[in-house]
């Protein structure tokens, strides 16, 4: 695969080093005060790096915080239980990266020295060329150019890409050589942070303010008003697919249900049922539905209703692990989902609204 072919003024040294140093000065200036960058430390880096992941900051903030009270370091991490991380990360979901963070901390507790180079951090558990770019630039200073969505976005506008990228995955690998071409040598950590720091809020994906951009007179789309037309992705249609959850009550209890299949990501995670178990009799149990959830998990759009279950019989009070009753307190010691936990709450409250 040829590399991308370009014809711009950032090819001229003088130019590219007038950008960087233009970025960073907005940089130092305009960057947010996010917890992970006072006092830096690998540990901080890693830890922000890993939530961060298809997650927004205002979400991780009070995540952040909360992880370095209960885990400070790798050393109290990799010594907790699962079960410990996962409750300590409900709510932020894609549950996998919980599971890899706890593998790493451990594998960590092993180092004489931590691993230097990008090709070492890529063979940790959870650990992709994005967030060993990162790890690498941020808290060890090599010049390694991070890639993600935010700098598909960014790269494509300046540069004004034509190529209609299958995915976003294929643009990342695509643009990525040309990322590292503009890293700067001298503050990689912080030149990543200020090209990340654009993307989220300057160089929005709808919308962008351009005119406030502090590298707009270099940047193509930008100058020509047409920067929303870039990156270009093949459009993908997303699979959709219906579930019913059950709510099932019985004296003051509630059934929750999780996987315990070590190869779903949600195992160990606690969900309301999607299918009666074989210990509820079905005779006489009726439904009354009470509002439709939509959420969306990779490329699968989920159609969730909800159903309050009624009439029904426990047959046998002998059931799988996988299944759980729980109580207004014992709720709150077991690890759910964040939309179930959210949902759970409304109904419990009388704050749930039916909407289809």
């Amino acid at each position: 695969m040829k590399n991308i072919t370009i014809d711009h003024i950032l090819t001229d040294s003088k130019k590219s080093d007038r950008f960087r140093e233009n970025l960073l000065d907005w940089y130092d200036q305009h960057k947010r005060d996010l917890p992970w960058r006072n006092h830096p430390s690998l540990y901080k880096t890693v830890i922000s790096e890993f939530m961060l992941q298809q997650t927004r900051v205002s979400t991780v903030l009070p995540y952040f915080e909360n992880w370095l009270k209960k885990f400070p370091d790798f050393h109290s991490l990799a010594s907790a239980t699962e079960d410990e991380v996962l409750k300590a990360w409900e709510g932020l979901g894609y549950y996998s990266r919980a599971r890899n963070l706890h593998k790493l901390a451990k594998i960590a507790e092993t180092w004489e020295t931590h691993p230097e180079t990008p090709k070492e951090w890529i063979t940790l558990p959870g650990v992709g060329p994005y967030i060993a770019a990162a790890v690498t630039s941020i808290a060890l200073g090599k010049a390694e150019a991070v890639c993600d969505g935010n700098l598909v976005r960014v790269l494509s506008r300046i540069f004004a890409i034509d190529e209609k990228f299958k995915d976003g995955a294929t643009a990342q690998k695509r643009i990525q050589p040309l990322a590292q071409s503009l890293i700067d040598m001298e503050r990689p950590g912080d030149y990543n942070q200020a090209m990340m720091e654009l993307g989220a809020t300057v160089c929005h994906r709808q919308s962008p303010l351009c005119l406030t951009c502090p590298v707009l007179k270099f940047c193509n789309s930008g100058r020509a008003g047409d920067a929303e037309n870039f990156p270009k992705l093949q459009k993908k249609k997303n699979n959709n697919k219906s579930i019913h959850r059950y709510w099932l009550e019985s004296d003051g209890k509630l059934l929750m249900f999780t996987d315990l299949d070590s190869k779903n990501k949600l195992s160990g995670i606690y969900e309301l049922p999607s299918e009666l178990p074989a210990f509820i009799e079905k005779k006489s149990i009726t439904f009354e539905s009470i509002g439709i959830r939509k959420r969306t998990i990779g490329n699968v759009d989920y159609k969730e209703e909800i159903l309050i279950a009624s009439n029904f019989e426990i047959k046998r009070h002998e059931m799988g692990g996988e299944y759980k009753w729980v109580n207004s307190k014992t709720i709150n010691e077991i690890t759910i989902s964040g939309p179930h936990r959210r949902w759970i709450n409304q109904i419990s409250n009388g704050t749930f609204k039916e909407y289809k």
